[in-house]
């Protein structure tokens, strides 16, 4: 797996647009980065920038944003609501994808010792990559902030991890670590008072009050302000798990604890950037709150989401560009069938080009039979009358969706596996590896038809369920669905047979051809069982 890691520098600067551009202008200069977001807050005087690549790239990447902000940012000019200690205030690494966090740790301090170095920027290391148990926490890292920085610094408890332990007074210092995912997110109220915003931080925020009183939420850290921009004032909440909190879990607390004081909470913002799955499971739960179906469409379930919480209270929330999956499919080229329109998956199907063909088509018919599976399934969840039964049509519309999503990125992968056949076979005929080049990808060419005949096949429990138990007047659509999954499963079996003919490993293609046999023998039957069972 290619190694990802993902920054989140916050520089103390988000007023003047031009400075910011000048930073993440340096960024977006080095190769094998993709930089997702830029979210500047006037009243903060702060701007989040993410950015995410290859362990070196995003470790040069911030060391020319360090370099940069030096120059056009001056703390000593500097005024903001939130804390800060230095023109780069934190610089965060998160491992992605392929990488351990140990050994983003070691990118981290070499990141740290770099600017300390060659920036002369005291630094302090944080989270997991803390060299004391007290440098874990960043509250306790800028603690006295920017203006209490050059006292600070001389004191031996307090000498930097990297850098000089002199008061630089143009950029201040800078905390660089590793940790979690964070999701920063900020509750809005229909009040002015910070005090009161305050009592409802610590009253959830896991450390709670100065006298010891736990919060109720845990990974949470939080406080109240007042932001001018808006005119409200806020919970602002960093989750540092949302394993342990997760964001709907944090926003129904708030939401109590701000109750007992008699305020609302109006909406919520995303700062920076989100998992999708967080949303996902947040639109999850406010279904079942609702005794709706859960199997519905991801975009449904995350608009479900965005409105329960109000993410879009105070500006308009653009799923595309606040997730942070969504922002990284945005960077790729790649042509897939499955986005194409109706009208355009037949046009390239009936093109001059072998691909997509009959494996593409099969799985896409398959994906058919899920959804119209799901679909009864949901008008049954919803069917007036039968309240009662919402849990037992939304489980069965989720396994829809489930078949229909996996059933959806073979359409696709059929294609691929036909490249692979062919780039084999393009390989210049003194190549040792041709031979076992063709027979590797001539194998998986039987293999992914393969899987759609028993992910296809698979739809036949979800369809028969819904003939029996679901809404009477959609029967007929899950009639359709059994004729679709049929047609799946038989059209991938010829494609596992065509190109089984070419595998050369006799016990392998013996094994591929009897699979696909039994699995057609089945459809055939379960397809006239399910028909036999409609009543018209």
């Amino acid at each position: 797996m290619k190694q990802i890691i993902e920054c989140v520098p916050n520089f103390s600067e988000g007023r003047d647009l031009s400075v910011i551009k000048q930073i993440t202008d340096v960024i977006e200069k080095v190769e094998g980065v993709s930089l997702l977001d830029v979210d500047a807050g006037a009243a903060t005087n702060r701007t989040v920038v993410t950015f995410v690549g290859s362990p070196a790239a995003v470790v040069e990447a911030a060391f020319q944003a360090f370099r940069k902000a030096a120059e056009v940012i001056d703390m000593r000019k500097h005024c903001g609501a939130h804390p800060r200690i230095g023109a780069v205030d934190v610089c965060p690494l998160i491992p992605v994808s392929g990488i351990t966090m140990e050994e983003t740790v070691e990118y981290a301090h070499a990141l740290g010792m770099r600017v300390g170095e060659e920036l002369g920027i005291p630094v302090y290391a944080y989270e997991y990559a803390a060299f004391t148990p007290e440098r874990r926490n960043l509250a306790f890292c800028r603690s006295g902030e920017y203006e209490g920085l050059s006292a600070k610094i001389v004191q031996q408890e307090w000498k930097p991890d990297f850098g000089p332990a002199t008061f630089n007074a143009r950029s201040g210092a800078s905390v660089i670590g590793a940790r979690d995912f964070l999701v920063a997110i900020n509750y809005n109220l229909n009040t002015t008072s910070v005090r009161r915003a305050n009592a409802i931080a610590f009253d959830v925020r896991e450390k709670g009050r100065v006298n010891g009183d736990k919060g109720t939420l845990k990974a949470t850290k939080a406080i109240g302000w007042y932001i001018d921009e808006y005119g409200i004032a806020q919970v602002s909440m960093n989750m540092t798990n949302t394993n342990v909190t997760p964001v709907h879990i944090a926003f129904d607390e708030v939401c109590r604890a701000a109750a007992a004081r008699g305020i609302r909470v109006t909406g919520a913002e995303i700062v920076g950037l989100i998992p999708r799955q967080c949303l996902i499971d947040a639109g999850k739960y406010y279904l079942a709150k609702q005794q709706r179906s859960l199997g519905v469409s991801e975009d449904e379930i995350i608009k479900i989401a965005v409105k329960s919480m109000g993410l879009d209270d105070l500006k308009p929330f653009k799923a595309s560009e606040k997730v942070i999956e969504f922002l990284m499919e945005k960077g790729t080229t790649s042509k897939q069938l499955v986005d194409l329109s109706c009208e355009g998956f037949a046009n390239e199907t009936a093109s001059e080009s072998p691909a997509p063909g009959g494996g593409s088509i099969s799985a896409y018919v398959g994906a058919l039979a899920a959804s119209l599976g799901a679909m009864v399934a949901n008008l049954s969840a919803g069917k007036r009358g039968w309240d009662d039964r919402w849990k037992e049509f939304s489980d069965w519309a989720e396994k829809g969706q489930a078949l229909k999503k996996e059933l959806l990125l073979l359409v696709d992968e059929d294609t691929v596996a036909f490249n692979k056949i062919m780039d084999a076979f393009a390989l210049p005929k003194e190549d040792t590896t041709r031979a076992e080049n063709i027979q590797a990808a001539t194998i998986y060419a039987a293999e992914v038809p393969l899987r759609t005949m028993n992910v296809s096949f698979k739809t036949f429990d979800l369809l028969r369920a819904m003939i029996q138990t679901g809404n009477p007047n959609s029967v007929t659509d899950a009639g359709v669905g059994a004729l679709c999954a049929r047609a799946a499963v038989l059209g991938a079996g010829l494609n596992v047979k065509i190109n089984a003919a070419g595998i050369k490993d006799e016990a392998v293609k013996v094994s591929l051809l009897g699979q696909a046999a039994i699995l057609e023998k089945q459809a055939v039957a379960a397809e006239q069982e399910l028909l036999g069972l409609i009543r018209i």
